[in-house]
């Protein structure tokens, strides 16, 4: 039987139940569940904002949307994250991330289930786009809990040189949830119905949110000290450091959201691709991210070399769509390249989808244990308005320049979080 250590815990933050013990038990490898937790939480959500949007073709139907419309419901799930990150960030630094992930995906949970009852179309009736955008929204604005509080039980939990391994593992939880999503959602849409996706989704957040309530606690304080429990440095929206890794990190994540949300509708609508290609094409990208995010994270661990990875990533992800902007050119004269695009789409994918782990891991170092849920959930917000203008832009891109304009703006966008990643003198 392995044995089990006695430390003591941190001080409990303001408002927890007096109940909570200074002293509590862990298993030596108790970190490992915490990750678990990490793991199983941004997957959950994870499958929602990446897995309801690979529901476009099948949402834009149901709901007889046109594109517009279509990006404007995808858009206002991306700008409830947004709005929503850095205020739970800021209650995770004050409040600790156990009551603010019980919170947040309890919330997102009932509410999911609330949508799957009421907010589908049925052969009486359909919501319109108002409300299908307005409880997207309200989606957004719970989930938003999700990535800060579990970022900052992880840099709790993990020392120095595990820490870039355990948070790209948590980011692993980005695709996996996604590509489950990507693989699943689209086919249960057309087969049985918004009220069974919204009702799965359900129950993956409620099943987060017990997992968490089973294992997720404050750190011993020797693991604490491994994220310095005294916060150095100035307060992280003072802080001109994570303000640029944040603005970085949002500005990479606008090719990525358009790969998430408008390659279905591309790859139907332009290549004539079926729903098994599109959702496998998506499914292909997820795992690809996955294991470049957890390669990189080990190999930055060992090698000290955050930044010139993460300068690698933006200009590798830039050629990749400015090869994807050819190939649209191209195709569109060329019909034998048709069959090229799904394998191109997931090439650019990957290259975008690959650096998250790293960024993140080295945001929440400069931030400075005290300030990691703020600092995580300001870079956060900068990648939700990501998935909030991204889906609204890309319908009136494809009026004015069709497609090649629309992986071209992404390439663009890659291209100018190059400079900001070069750390300056």
């Amino acid at each position: 039987m392995s044995a089990i250590v006695t430390r003591n815990v941190c001080q409990p933050p303001a408002g927890d139940i007096a109940g909570a013990s200074a002293r509590r038990a862990f298993g030596p490898n108790h970190r490992w569940k915490v990750l678990g937790i990490g793991v199983a939480a941004n997957a959950g959500f994870s499958a929602t904002f990446s897995g309801i949007p690979a529901t476009a073709v099948a949402m834009r139907q149901g709901y007889h949307l046109d594109n517009a419309s279509l990006g404007l419901a995808l858009g206002l799930l991306g700008l409830g994250v947004a709005l929503s990150e850095l205020p739970w960030g800021v209650l995770t630094d004050r409040w600790g991330d156990r009551r603010v992930l019980l919170t947040g995906l309890g919330a997102t949970a009932a509410w999911l289930f609330i949508m799957a009852m009421l907010v589908v179309p049925t052969k009486t009736a359909i919501p319109g786009v108002v409300l299908l955008s307005a409880s997207l929204l309200v989606v957004g604005l719970l989930g938003g809990s999700v990535n800060g509080s579990s970022g900052r039980a992880i840099m709790g939990w993990f020392g120095e040189g595990e820490r870039g391994f355990a948070m790209s593992i948590r980011q692993t939880a980005v695709p996996l949830g996604g590509g489950l999503g990507a693989l699943v959602l689209p086919s249960l849409a057309l087969s049985l119905g918004f009220t069974a996706v919204f009702g799965l989704l359900a129950v993956v957040s409620a099943l987060s949110a017990w997992f968490a309530w089973r294992w997720l606690h404050e750190p011993p304080v020797e693991s604490g000290a491994h994220a310095a429990t005294a916060t150095l440095g100035p307060a992280p929206l003072r802080n001109i450091e994570v303000w640029r890794i944040s603005t970085a990190i949002g500005l990479l994540c606008f090719p990525q959201v358009a790969v998430l949300t408008f390659a279905s509708v591309f790859l139907h609508d332009f290549a004539g691709m079926g729903t098994f290609v599109t959702s496998a094409s998506l499914a292909a990208v997820q795992a690809g991210a996955m294991a470049m995010r957890v390669w990189s994270g080990r190999f930055t661990d060992r090698h000290g070399n955050r930044q010139p990875f993460l300068k690698g990533c933006s200009a590798l992800s830039a050629l990749a769509f400015l090869a994807l902007w050819l190939l649209v050119i191209g195709a569109a004269g060329a019909p034998s390249l048709l069959p090229l695009l799904p394998l191109m789409v997931v090439v650019a994918g990957i290259s975008v989808s690959a650096w998250h782990g790293v960024a993140y891991t080295e945001l929440a170092t400069l931030a400075g244990a005290g300030h990691v849920g703020t600092a995580l959930s300001l870079a956060n917000s900068f990648v939700f308005i990501g998935f909030c203008l991204v889906p609204i832009a890309i319908p009136w891109l494809l009026v004015v320049f069709a497609w090649p304009g629309v992986w071209l703006a992404a390439a663009i966008c890659a291209a100018l979080a190059w400079p900001i990643f070069l750390r300056p003198a």
